[in-house]
């Protein structure tokens, strides 16, 4: 099977491993103590848990998308670009 049947390339591929890898790490910071019926915990209403996660996340799903629409450079304009 050739390469150029594939949606994606190798390129592709690592875009979306790290696109996935920056979701992860925006839910990992939204994570923190818990309040109970019998504690209050003042930190779920932290900055960094209301704010700077969804955006983290928020980013890692907008650089995900660009990683499924990024356009694979096919072989054809390889060979056709001049080298300097």
């Amino acid at each position: 099977m050739s390469k150029e049947k594939f949606a994606f390339d190798k390129t592709n591929f690592i875009l979306l491993a790290v696109a996935m890898a920056v979701v992860i790490v925006g839910f990992i910071l939204m994570t923190g103590p818990v309040s109970t019926p019998e504690h209050f915990e003042p930190d779920i209403f932290s900055a960094r848990r209301i704010k700077v996660a969804p955006l983290v996340c928020l980013a890692g799903f907008v650089f995900m998308i660009y990683a499924v629409l990024r356009k694979p450079r096919s072989k054809q304009a390889d060979q056709e670009r001049p080298e300097a």
